[in-house]
């Protein structure tokens, strides 16, 4: 369920999935036909269905930019508020990352809390978030994006004090609003030092263990792709594991390591955190001792759910992540995954294109005897 973190307090009632509605802007460009906004708007809507939010309708803006003051601009933030009051709707959530004025100017003409995309995908990794070292990643994240964003409620938190507010001291002085600020940055700031703290500690250890299995040549395999290409899954009929597996973004978090041998070799597989349009920064830079696996590893295993429409913009925001991360030049096997529900001209179209890629369905067990095949065959050559 959406948890307060992203709602705030005192909205929704317990065991009824709160109702939302989405706000996109579709940029407009020479010959652009809008299918990219299309897509990213449709994934929006599973992400707020992954946290247990109910879309009841969405509003789309089609401008050049987004407009710097209300994002979607003055016309359709009317036409928002007029759905978010007819639905009924408790959250509005943006297509887009907001400025902390967006999100004000937004919530005082709609009426409901306004939240961004990032905040959202945040609120799905708290919720499936399982080990400590997880919590703790997603908890920097937060801190990181709260920071620029805390402002006060109104007038109980004016910013400005005057006459004889603070004793006397006359226009111009912190308010009890500002100062209340002051705290909450202050002791967010001390909770981030701790965390990064230990966050250091566990990249340490993380650090000691790859080196390990390098002294004992050990050949590793990270399996990094989309979120939902299947990777929890893959890992399963590879390995014998029982990684959780569900047809949700962002089912798993947490590293999974197990052992595999095949063709005569023994390697150890990983999976890791799935990617998506957008990947919020703070994100990234909070989990990248996890997904620093992908960079030490010696091939990565880049699922791809072949049954998706937009399967080819997926392998591009993947190896843009990547990229980031510093594993751009780490070995990578494509892997089309879901063959057994991708309609087959997708699948050639992707081999095609991919000439390299290996075809299986990880709910069949169809091409996995090859794909074992091949992870010895390249490891063997690494």
């Amino acid at each position: 369920m959406a948890g307060t973190w992203l709602l705030g307090t005192g909205v929704g009632e317990p065991g009824r999935r709160p109702t939302a509605l989405l706000a996109g802007v579709r940029e407009e460009e020479a010959g652009d036909t809008g299918s990219g906004s299309a897509t990213s708007l449709e994934e929006l809507r599973r992400l707020a269905d992954t946290d247990g939010l109910d879309v009841a309708d969405a509003v789309v803006q089609n401008r050049p930019r987004p407009d710097p003051a209300t994002y979607l601009g003055s016309g359709k933030v009317d036409e928002l508020a007029a759905l978010a009051e007819r639905t009924g709707a408790e959250v509005v959530i943006a297509d887009g990352e907001l400025s902390p004025g967006q999100i004000r100017n937004l919530e005082e003409r709609v009426g409901v809390r306004v939240v961004d995309r990032t905040a959202l995908i945040l609120d799905i990794f708290a919720e499936h978030a399982r080990t400590g070292e997880g919590r703790l990643q997603v908890e920097l994240a937060q801190i990181a994006y709260q920071l620029p964003r805390l402002r006060g409620d109104g007038r109980s938190l004016s910013r400005v004090g005057g006459g004889r507010m603070a004793g006397g001291a006359g226009m111009g002085v912190r308010g009890p609003g500002e100062m209340r600020l002051e705290t909450q940055r202050r002791r967010l700031r001390q909770r981030a030092t701790r965390l990064r703290r230990n966050a250091a500690e566990l990249s340490r250890r993380r650090e000691r263990t790859r080196n390990r299995r390098s002294r004992n040549q050990v050949p590793s395999v990270s399996i990094t792709g989309y979120t939902n290409a299947g990777k929890s899954a893959l890992l399963n009929r590879l390995t014998g594991a029982d990684a959780q597996v569900q047809d949700v973004l962002f089912a798993t978090l947490d590293p999974t390591v197990r052992r595999l041998t095949a063709g005569g070799l023994t390697f150890t597989v990983t999976d890791t955190v799935g990617f998506v349009r957008h990947l919020p920064h703070q994100l990234v830079d909070a989990f990248r001792s996890t997904l620093e696996e992908v960079t030490g590893s010696d091939l990565a295993l880049h699922v791809v759910d072949a049954s998706a429409p937009d399967a080819l913009d997926q392998i591009t925001t993947v190896h843009g992540v990547l990229h980031e991360i510093g594993a751009g030049d780490v070995p990578e096997l494509l892997v089309l995954n879901k063959i057994d529900i991708a309609p087959p001209e997708w699948v050639d179209a992707l081999c095609r294109a991919h000439p390299q890629a290996v075809p299986v369905s990880a709910l069949t067990g169809a091409g996995i005897a090859e794909l074992r095949t091949t992870l010895a065959e390249r490891l063997a050559r690494r």
